[in-house]
């Protein structure tokens, strides 16, 4: 049965929510060593995985006004600390996780304007693609068979991150060109 876009108990909410309120929890297990963690590394696979779980039944039972809201919120929180906490600990550099989260914030308020004006803007592709690599660069840096005798593959995977949040930034920008556009020809 549909639930009503205005409807903020859902089980899709209540597993973003989670999500959010364990991801300092989540911080917290990162290991100051940088030899990675089987804990860390268990518990980033469980809130990375839930993502999925929470999009899964918005999809089956409707999404709401503020899942559209708190999923990417949860998403945001949840992978820009742990990278934070991983610069904290000097696993990661500061350049790729700071023009992450540049995007990050410069997308976000995007967002946030365009909706004062009634548009929405559901995530695209590539920004998909984007998260489930930032995922990936720190699950790889939590999982001690990668995090000292591989850290190539994570490296790697936290470039490709950025190259596609760069990507997709430039796709909403563009796309906020191109709307705005359509709508000050139609208001015409």
């Amino acid at each position: 049965m549909p639930v009503p876009p205005d409807k903020l108990a859902t089980w899709a909410n209540l597993i973003t929510v989670g999500r959010i309120v364990l991801s300092p929890v989540m911080f917290l297990v990162i290991p100051k060593d940088n030899q990675g963690s089987w804990v860390a590394f268990a518990m980033w696979f469980v809130l990375c995985s839930s993502d999925g779980i929470d999009g899964y039944l918005a999809r089956r039972h409707g999404t709401t006004t503020s899942g559209a809201f708190l999923d990417p919120l949860a998403d945001k929180v949840l992978v820009l600390g742990a990278m934070f906490t991983l610069v904290a600990t000097d696993m990661f550099w500061i350049v790729p996780v700071a023009i992450i989260a540049a995007r990050e914030f410069v997308i976000s308020v995007y967002r946030t304007f365009v909706a004062s004006k009634g548009i929405s803007v559901p995530a695209s592709k590539t920004a998909k693609w984007k998260t489930l690599f930032q995922q990936l660069a720190v699950a790889f840096a939590l999982w001690p068979w990668f995090a000292v005798d591989h850290e190539w593959t994570w490296q790697l995977l936290l470039w490709i991150a950025v190259a596609l949040s760069v990507v997709s930034g430039i796709q909403y920008l563009w796309y906020s060109r191109v709307t705005e556009k359509a709508l000050a020809e139609s208001n015409a």
